[in-house]
């Protein structure tokens, strides 16, 4: 994700809201940090069969062209540290570092932006075929094998440190060196060398008359991700929908957000990636720019003394923290120090039944993890072992959780999960462990609820019949967010000089008329049952002011006599009453708190030290 922050900020938030938005930010953008950028490269076949139309009058090269639009602009919004490249081969003219004949490097490996974008539409439609026959040329006497090698040299030339390396090869054409050996050769052992340097080499093939045969040619072209599926070729694309279909199936990688060990016992502990499989998408943080030349401004923060005004170094301050009326200080070796832990990793505890673990438990998104052969050798089976048995048992494996060094310990639930798959047998979840975040005894509240109010068995009857004719499937890919979707879209309707942004269709509306035609006269009988006859529930209750009611708005009751302040602040325990007490207090006093717990609390103290 890119490095986003988020969009509802609070004026005042407490201390606890902001250490929660750091971390989903640490979160977002550890994918870079700690594993590197993905890198795609589309290599686009430029023959003249690309170019012959279907009878809907649609090119597959037009059909390509779009679907590498759609991935850069959902790239822009997602993923906008990801790097693209576009290369067609089978041109006339050619332009790459090894000036190997007709390969064509479009596009660099470079972050997606909205020049590329204006680029790609240069070539769609008659015109855009016309202008790529004019700029770029047909011949068929290309090598595919060069091709590849062009594409490699692309990712050795990047100075970044890459995640993922891929290539999506667009064609129509499946024997491409049926009269050429040498040829065809020289493009399986390119392909070896790329499966020897891991990058991923997958084959988008576009609908042929008479059909697109694999085995000809590509079967040994191809090749697949470790955690891929052999057995599955899909079929070969005719419309747009399923090509964008395949394309999302193998550009969205799966990226660790941290690698450890899983600890069994002292003796014993296998390797394990840790994913996060639902991450918060916020609105990008507008970057700040000079006025004059609109170029990015780069933000210092500097410390002086506020009595005489003179610059202070990093080594000139320390850090405290009240502790009733006594401030401790600390060195900023000191505070690093708090903050280290323990090392890295899952600690193993013991197992619970699945049934232990409640809803109300949730505090945060959870994660998954998913075995690292490649770091541990035998992690896999002793994973897979360990995974099923807790399904056979119904049990859940409980452990201390520290993600990185200076990051606190968690308590949490590794849940099992059984491998699903669909009918064409692709994979809809993978096997593997849920990370469930459990509550520490400090973050459960005691809430004193209101007595319950008994519906009768009839009430409850109906309420069942309206629940009933509102069920529907749902599903949570199929919902956007409809801030989100229009923002982006006036971001690229500004970017691409379009006329006017297109409307994002707002999905969380509820279709009332929809909601109205099946209830029938439901509704009106529940409120019947439930409501007594001289009531009206669209109605709003006025509650006129009394004389008392001016008077108490006047001065803010405090829920806390001044002899219990007075004694929290001498025994340092203010921060026992809740944000809303202490803003209370202040305001009682005629304090200037601020909105932060600390702030509120050390303007107390600092009152009653002098009063």
């Amino acid at each position: 994700m890119s490095e986003w922050v988020s969009y509802y900020r609070s004026e005042g938030p407490e201390e606890e809201e902001e250490d929660e938005q750091q971390e989903e930010r640490a979160e977002a953008i550890a994918d870079y940090r700690f594993s590197g950028r993905d890198s795609l490269i589309f290599l686009v076949d430029a023959s003249k069969a690309m170019f012959e139309p279907d009878g809907d009058g649609v090119t597959p090269f037009d059909m390509t062209i779009q679907c590498i639009r759609n991935v850069y602009t959902s790239k822009i919004i997602s993923s906008d540290r990801d790097l693209l490249s576009v290369v067609f081969y089978g041109t006339e003219k050619n332009k790459n570092s090894a000036d190997f004949k007709h390969v064509y490097i479009l596009q660099e490996l470079d972050n997606p932006g909205a020049k590329r974008v204006l680029e790609l539409d240069h070539y769609r439609g008659d015109e855009g075929r016309a202008l790529f026959r004019e700029t770029f040329g047909h011949n068929a006497d290309y090598s595919l094998g060069e091709a590849l090698w062009a594409c490699s040299n692309l990712f050795s030339d990047v100075r970044v440190r890459l995640s993922h390396k891929r290539i999506m090869l667009f064609t129509n054409e499946d024997d491409p060196h049926a009269n050429d050996s040498a040829k065809a050769k020289l493009a399986r052992t390119r392909a070896g060398d790329l499966r020897d340097t891991g990058i991923i080499l997958d084959l988008m093939h576009l609908k042929k008359p008479g059909g697109f045969d694999i085995s000809l040619f590509y079967r040994d072209i191809i090749n697949i991700a470790e955690d891929e599926d052999l057995g599955i070729q899909p079929e070969e694309s005719e419309k747009l929908e399923h090509l964008m279909k395949k394309v999302r199936a193998k550009e969205a990688k799966k990226r660790a957000l941290v690698r450890l060990n899983l600890y069994l016992n002292k003796d014993l502990s296998l390797s394990v990636g840790v994913y996060s499989l639902v991450q918060k998408a916020y609105k990008p943080y507008p970057v700040k720019l000079y006025r004059e030349t609109n170029e990015p401004v780069k933000t210092k923060t500097r410390m002086f003394n506020g009595k005489t005004g003179s610059l202070l170094l990093p080594s000139d301050t320390k850090r405290a923290q009240t502790y009733g009326n006594r401030q401790i200080v600390m060195e900023k070796e000191e505070t690093e120090e708090l903050k280290r832990f323990d090392s890295p990793g899952l600690f193993l505890i013991g197992f619970k039944p699945l049934s232990m673990l409640k809803q109300h438990h949730h505090i945060k998104p959870s994660q998954f993890i998913y075995p690292e052969e490649s770091v541990v050798s035998g992690s896999t089976t002793l994973f897979n072992a360990l995974l099923m048995k807790c399904l056979e048992k119904e049990v859940m494996a409980l452990c201390r959780y520290t993600a990185r060094r200076n990051t606190p310990p968690r308590f949490v639930a590794l849940v099992p999960q059984e491998e699903e798959v669909d009918e064409e047998k692709a994979q809809v979840a993978p096997p593997g462990f849920h990370i469930i975040f459990l509550p520490y005894a400090d973050d459960k509240r005691n809430i004193d609820f209101t007595e319950k109010v008994p519906a009768s068995r009839e009430q409850v009857d109906k309420m069942k019949e309206i629940i009933q004719k509102l069920r529907f499937k749902y599903r949570i890919d199929s919902f956007e967010n409809p801030v989100l979707q229009q923002h982006f879209r006036n971001l690229e309707a500004l970017a691409l000089d379009m006329t006017e942004p297109e409307q994002a269709e707002d999905l969380t509306m509820p279709k009332a008329k929809e909601m109205d035609r099946r209830l029938g006269n439901l509704v009106e009988e529940f409120k019947q049952l439930v409501y007594p006859p001289d009531y009206n529930p669209d109605g709003k209750a006025v509650k006129r002011k009394q004389a008392s009611d001016v008077q108490t708005e006047k001065r803010p009751k405090v829920e806390v006599s001044e002899d219990k302040l007075r004694s929290h602040v001498q025994k340092g325990t203010l921060g026992k009453l809740t944000v809303p007490v202490l803003k209370d207090a202040c305001r009682f006093y005629g304090l200037k708190g601020g909105g932060k717990k600390q702030e509120l609390m050390d303007a107390l103290t600092e009152y009653f030290s002098e009063h």
